[in-house]
C-alpha cells in the first residue's frame, strides 16, 4: 500500500506498507485459491483497511493483478477481500498493469523525453514496456513471475543447476515472440522495478558486484552461481535479502537473467516507482480531469469510425434523462455518469464490423479489447450497456458484474436504450426532451403531444420497448 498527499499541487508520498502475501503460491491449476493463501490475503487487507480508516483516506484505488486474473472467478473471495479492505478492488488486465507501471516509473525518475524500456517481474507475471517520454508505446504482459517460476522449476524449493537451466529455458521460450520488439537499441534507457529486481540490486550492491542503483547481466550471473551453492530456498542467506524474498528468488533471478540477455541490456537502472505509484498518479489524473479512460474512449471512437454526431445525440438524450431520475434511481455517482456517456459514445463501434447484430460485436470489443485505464469490471459494464442497447437486455452480461452494480446497470441500460430509440432517425433536428418520472420498477415518459403524433415510428418502437423492459421487471408508460 502506498499513501500520498496533494500539497501545493504536488503529490507527496507519505507512507508505504508492504506485506508479502504470495497469493500465487496458493493458486491451483484449476484456478482455485488455497485456504492458507486466502487467509494471508484477507489478513493483509484487514491491516491495510484499518490503516485507511484511521487516516480517513478520501480517495482509494485497489487493484488485483496476475493471480486474481488467473483465478477462477470467485465472488465469495472477492467480496470477503473488499469487506476486509473496506473499498472496491479492481481486477486489471496485464496490459493495464504495464501501463500503470510505466506511469509509476516515469513519475519516480527525472524527466526524460527519450525512449525507455521498463521491466517489472511480479509474482505471477512479467511486464515489459517500451515508451517515449511519458507515453508508453508498446506493452506486454508475460505469463511468468518469480513465484510461479519458482514453483514450476524449483519444486519443494530444491536448488540445482539443472533446475536453474530449466527455469531459464522456460523464460527464453516465453520471451522469444516479443524480444525483437523490446530489444534495447542505441539511446534507450533500460529501467527495472519491483520486488525481484529491487532485491537483486540490493544484494548485488552489498556484495560489491555493482554500483548502487544499477544492475548488469554479469552481476546477476554471479548471484545465480552463489545461489546454486545452496541446496534449498530455505537455506539461502545473503545480506540484503529477506527470508520471504529468498523463497521465490531463484525463479525471479532466472527471469531477470534472460531478460537482460534476450533484450541485450548492458545496464539496468533501478526505480522505486512501479504499479502502486502508477495507480496513485492515475487516481490523481482522474481527480484533475486527466482520465486515461477518456483518452481510451476517444481513441476507440476514431479506431472504429464512430459517427460522433449520432453518438453525441444519443449521449445527450440519455444523459438528460439520467439527470431527471438520478435521485430516485440512485444514479448520481461519477461511475454512473461516466458509464452512460461512454457507452453512448461507443454504442455503434460494432458497426465497423457488421451491421447485422452490431450491438453484439460492440459488446465483444468492449469486453475483450485492451482499454487503457479501464479495469475488467468496468469493461464488462460497458459491454453490458452496449450489448443491451436494442432488442433483448443481455442478463448474461449483467451477471458478470459486481452485485452492487447490477441494479444501477439495468437502469442505465434503460436510459441508453431510450437515447438510441429516440435518435433512430439519425436526424440532426433537436428532439423535445420528454419528462421522465420513475419508480422502483417503473418509468413514465410524457412527450410533447405534437411531436409524438408526428413520429409514429417512435411510438411503435416505444410499444415494443415496453415488452423488452417487462422481461427485466420494469414497466413503461408513455403518452
Amino acid at each position: 500500500m502506498i499513501v500520498g498527499e496533494l500539497r501545493h499541487g504536488q503529490l507527496i508520498i507519505i507512507d508505504r506498507l508492504r506485506e508479502t502475501v504470495r497469493l500465487a503460491e496458493g493458486l491451483s491449476r484449476k484456478g482455485d485459491l488455497s485456504r492458507a493463501a486466502r487467509l494471508r490475503a484477507l489478513e493483509c487487507l484487514s491491516q491495510f483497511g484499518e490503516r485507511l480508516r484511521a487516516m480517513h483516506a478520501s480517495n482509494v484505488r485497489a487493484a488485483g493483478t496476475s493471480t486474481i486474473r488467473r483465478a477462477r472467478e470467485d465472488s465469495a473471495f472477492m467480496a470477503e477481500a473488499e469487506r476486509a479492505l473496506g473499498h472496491p478492488i479492481e481486477v486489471i488486465s496485464g496490459i493495464e498493469e504495464a501501463r500503470l507501471i510505466y506511469k509509476g516509473v516515469t513519475h519516480s525518475l527525472p524527466r526524460n523525453d527519450g525512449r525507455r524500456l521498463v521491466m517489472d517481474i511480479g509474482g505471477g507475471s512479467t511486464e515489459l514496456i517500451l515508451g517515449e517520454g511519458p507515453d508508453p508505446k508498446s506493452l506486454e504482459s508475460l505469463h511468468m513471475g518469480c513465484v510461479s517460476m519458482t514453483e514450476r522449476c524449483f519444486p519443494d524449493g530444491v536448488i540445482t543447476a539443472r533446475n536453474f537451466e530449466k527455469a531459464r529455458t522456460v523464460a527464453r521460450l516465453e520471451l522469444r515472440p516479443v524480444k525483437q520488439l523490446f530489444r534495447e537499441r542505441n539511446g534507450v534507457e533500460a529501467i527495472g522495478t519491483s520486488g525481484t529486481i529491487l532485491s537483486t540490486e540490493r544484494v548485488a550492491n552489498t556484495l560489491g558486484l555493482v554500483e548502487s542503483g544499477r544492475l548488469t547481466l554479469p552481476a546477476v550471473e554471479a548471484l545465480i552461481a552463489q545461489v546454486s551453492c545452496f541446496e534449498s530456498t530455505a537455506d539461502i542467506a545473503l545480506e540484503g535479502l529477506s527470508d520471504r524474498r529468498a523463497q521465490v528468488w531463484p525463479g525471479g533471478l532466472s527471469i531477470l537473467a534472460e531478460l537482460l540477455s534476450a533484450l541485450r541490456v548492458d545496464e539496468l537502472r533501478i526505480s522505486d516507482g512501479a504499479l502502486r505509484e502508477g495507480l496513485l498518479y492515475d487516481l490523481l489524473g482522474r481527480m484533475q480531469h486527466e482520465d486515461a479512460r477518456e483518452r481510451t474512449v476517444r481513441a476507440m471512437e476514431d479506431r472504429y469510425n464512430v459517427d460522433k454526431d449520432q453518438a453525441g445525440r444519443v449521449a445527450a438524450i440519455a444523459g438528460a434523462l439520467r439527470a431527471q431520475c438520478e435521485t430516485a434511481w440512485n444514479l448520481s455517482s461519477e461511475l454512473a455518469r461516466n458509464m452512460l456517456e461512454w457507452a453512448a459514445r461507443l454504442h455503434e463501434i460494432g458497426l465497423d464490423i457488421s451491421h447485422d447484430g452490431y450491438q453484439r460485436h460492440g459488446a465483444y470489443v468492449a469486453e475483450h479489447a485492451d482499454m487503457p485505464g479501464f479495469p475488467r469490471a468496468e469493461q464488462r459494464f460497458l459491454a453490458f450497456l452496449i450489448g443491451s442497447q436494442r432488442y433483448d437486455i443481455k442478463t448474461g452480461y449483467r451477471k458478470k458484474l459486481p452485485r452492487d452494480w447490477r441494479e444501477s446497470a439495468t437502469r442505465l441500460v434503460i436510459l441508453l436504450r431510450l437515447g438510441v430509440l429516440l435518435n433512430r432517425s439519425r436526424s440532426s433536428k433537436e428532439i423535445p426532451l420528454p419528462e421522465l418520472s420513475v419508480g422502483k420498477g417503473s418509468l413514465e415518459l410524457v412527450f410533447d403531444p405534437v411531436w409524438l403524433a408526428d413520429n409514429r415510428l417512435t411510438r411503435a418502437d416505444l410499444k415494443r420497448e415496453r415488452d423488452y423492459l417487462k422481461a427485466v421487471g420494469y414497466s413503461l408508460r408513455f403518452d
